[in-house]
């Protein structure tokens, strides 16, 4: 299952590179993109773990990152 969110406040393209390595890493993630040009984080993971993992990578993003955040 593959859903798309927005970023807010994504200030740094080294830090979307960060970003994407470290959710790519959560348990589930088939892949991940995170577009600093386009403000959007693609997700596709298993669809019952899709909302435990969008809230791990919430997290991930807020410690890279503090004043990003993912509109759900």
């Amino acid at each position: 299952m593959k859903k798309v969110f927005k970023m807010q406040d994504l200030e740094c393209a080294n830090c979307a590179a960060k970003m994407e390595q470290a959710i790519a890493k959560i348990d589930g993630v088939i892949s991940v993109s995170v577009n600093f040009m386009t403000q959007k984080l693609t997700i596709d993971a298993d669809e019952g773990a899709m909302d435990g993992i969008v809230k791990e990578a919430a997290k991930i993003c807020k410690k890279i990152e503090p004043d990003c955040r993912i509109i759900f």
